[in-house]
Formats: C-alpha cells, structure tokens, sequence
C-alpha cells in the first residue's frame, strides 16, 4: 500500500538538503587541497611531477564520475576495507574535485601574464616566493568566475552518490518515490531544490566573468 504524498514527505527531502552541502562541501574542501597541489605540480620546472598531474587529471577527467563512485566504495570492500557510503562518496567526489580544479587552476596560473614572471626573475625572487607572491595572488583572481561554475557542477553531481546509498537529495527523493509512488511530483521538488541551490552560484559566475571581463577590457 502506498502512502500519500504530504507534508512529512516534503519535509523529508527537504532535510536531505543538508547532507547534499554537506558533501558537497567536503568535496570541494578536499578538491581545493588537492586541486592547488596538482595545479602547481602542472606547472613545475620537475618533470615527474608534471607526468604525474597529468597522468592524474587524464584518468578522473576521462573516466565518468559514477564509475569512480562505484571504484571507491566496491573495490575498498573487494579487498577487506570496510567503508560507508558517506566516505566513499566523499573521497570519490574529492579526487573527482581535484583533477578539474587542478586544471582549472593550472590555466589560470598559465594566464597570468609571462612578464609577470620575468619581472620577478629580475628581481632574484625564487621559485617559491615568486608563485607566493607574485603569480599565485594574480591567479586566484582569475580563477574565482571559473571556480564557482564548478561548484554548480560539483553540487549536481553530488546526486550520482545516491547509487551506493548515501541518502542525499536525490536518493531521498527515491526513497519517497518508493514509498509514495508519486514520480512527477517528487522529482519536480528534488528539482525545484537543486535549481534554488545551483541558480544563485550560476548568476554570481555569470557575474564574476562580467566583471574580470570589464577589468580586463581596461
């Protein structure tokens, strides 16, 4: 027997909001980690450590993000290390996060000006000082447009951690379905929640490339 599509319903997928920040937020947290190491790892005079970024941003850029899901929570469990579908979807979204993060910063470490870099060789700043100080800074400001498009991205694709259990917004969304059997109504709130989260990050991305667009044009 089904039950009626109520309040109590809403409110359910309502709350599973928090666990699709929440996640989202981990992600992104441990993408940054990751992706500022790999970014700079792209960019090195050290040869190997190029090979390895790159090699790293192929494989989670080339393969989907529902197989790395799968990878992290089956194949832990495959080999005797028992782990929740909260931590492997953390970790699969975090390696996920930082092979598009890394990029997305590499190219904007690349886009700063080479003069940039010149001038501080003239000034007999080293390696460390002169991304520190000089290129890093210049590079964060462009990155920011960039960054927060991949947020939106990185928000929605937090739903693919419904398919080995963690209940978020969509996987509540399923299991209300299940117990509802009210399709078009319960996906239409699961969508109405993700377009209120993703659309304010959307038009402040908008917002931001306007304006490094504006200071760039002067």
């Amino acid at each position: 027997m089904f039950r009626t599509f109520g309040p109590n319903e809403v409110w359910y997928i309502v709350m599973a909001v928090q666990w699709t920040l929440l996640l989202s937020a981990v992600a992104f947290a441990g993408g940054a980690a990751g992706g500022i190491a790999i970014a700079l790892a792209r960019v090195s005079p050290i040869r190997p450590l190029r090979y390895f970024a790159l090699a790293f941003i192929r494989v989670f850029q080339g393969t989907p993000l529902l197989m790395q899901l799968f990878l992290v929570f089956f194949g832990l469990n495959i080999f005797g290390v028992g782990i929740n579908p909260w931590v492997a979807a953390a970790i699969a979204l975090t390696l996920h996060a930082s092979a598009y993060l890394g990029e997305i910063w590499r190219g904007c470490i690349e886009a700063v000006p080479s003069g940039q870099s010149e001038a501080s060789w003239a000034l007999g700043l080293g390696y460390r000082d002169r991304m520190s100080h000089i290129i890093l800074p210049q590079a964060a400001k462009i990155s920011v447009a960039p960054t927060v498009g991949f947020l939106v991205q990185l928000i929605k694709g937090t739903s693919l951690a419904s398919i080995i259990g963690f209940v978020e917004l969509t996987r509540a969304g399923q299991i209300i379905n299940n117990a509802t059997f009210q399709p078009l109504t319960v996906f239409s709130l699961v969508a109405a929640l993700y377009f209120i989260l993703c659309w304010p990050l959307s038009l402040w991305a908008r917002h931001l490339e306007g304006r490094f667009a504006i200071a760039t044009a002067r």
